[in-house]
């Protein structure tokens, strides 16, 4: 009796590491592909951090250590640049939330043509950065832009400006552009999270006297915390290597006033011959990231809440 109830479960282990063997063996191909694709770049440039490594084909690397690391540091431009990206990354990221949240939200109530609207929002998502970016550095034109038209039809300039000729408002503009082109990916994530709540607890809340407002804060909200981390993680890695909108629509100008460090790392890497230096750098907003991250998952991530 207990080998015939033995011998099915040694059976059943048997298949299961079967399974597992199989599985395996279709992965490990992939995964020696993808190791050897994106692990062998971050190495070389790990190792290249370490180096002073001007560009040319003649040229001599020089181990150096953590010099180029330490020279980061103790550099006022790194740390201005390093303040302007966490600027255009808090902004950015934080109106595509709190946009995204409203039209997830208005969205979920599904007023008329709401799947019009939904659909409407891949458009801005869909068109691709470096179109965008030029799209809005059309926009923003001195001369024949649609900005300065519109607000003159309106009454509102009384001569057409030249809006990225000031550090702080380009900034802003350049924000505007990033809005426009990622908050939709924001808001659409947060719908579909938001069509999952059973509409049970919206109503047994109604029902006890809640108001809109009270019912969104606090049964909507906390439950959306999953979608809400998952949308904060990825726009922020984005956001805080932001370069091809930096880069068409201002080039890191006026005064360097929307230099961001995936553009100061650009910079050192192909404008200034300074590889060792860029290697660093890019270490740098790896690091940077991953530190935005946790902090991130040390707030928001509720391990109960999936249970």
């Amino acid at each position: 009796m207990n080998n015939s109830r033995v011998l099915p479960r040694k059976k059943r282990f048997t298949l299961r590491q079967q399974d597992a063997r199989t599985a395996w063996l279709l992965i490990i191909p992939s995964l020696l592909v993808i190791l050897g694709v994106t692990l062998q770049p971050i190495i070389s440039t790990f190792i290249l951090s370490f180096f002073d490594a001007p560009t040319g084909i003649n040229q001599t690397r020089t181990f150096i250590g953590l010099e180029n690391y330490i020279n980061l540091l103790k550099d006022a431009t790194f740390w201005q640049t390093v303040g302007r990206t966490l600027y255009f990354t808090i902004v950015s990221v934080g109106l595509e939330l709190i946009i995204g949240l409203g039209i997830a939200q208005l969205i979920q109530s599904k007023p008329p043509l709401w799947q019009f609207l939904r659909f409407s929002l891949i458009i801005p998502w869909a068109v691709p950065t470096v179109v965008n970016a030029a799209m809005w550095r059309w926009i923003y034109n001195p001369d024949f832009g649609a900005l300065n038209g519109l607000l003159s039809s309106l009454g509102l300039i009384q001569s057409y400006q030249t809006w990225l000729a000031r550090p702080f408002l380009a900034m802003n503009l350049v924000i505007l552009a990033d809005i426009w082109h990622t908050m939709p990916f924001v808001a659409l994530i947060l719908q579909a999270a938001m069509s999952t709540i059973p509409d049970d607890l919206d109503e047994a809340a109604a029902v006890d006297g809640a108001s809109a407002v009270q019912r969104f804060f606090r049964i909507r909200l906390p439950l959306l915390r999953p979608a809400i981390l998952v949308a904060l993680v990825i726009r922020t890695v984005e956001a805080f290597r932001v370069f091809d909108v930096v880069y068409i629509i201002t080039q890191g100008g006026p005064a360097f006033g929307t230099m961001t460090i995936s553009y100061l790392t650009y910079l050192n890497s192909f404008s200034y011959g300074k590889q060792g230096t860029g290697a660093a750098l890019s270490f740098m907003i790896s690091l940077i990231t991953v530190v935005l991250a946790i902090i991130y998952i040390r707030f928001l991530y509720r391990p109960e809440e999936e249970q």
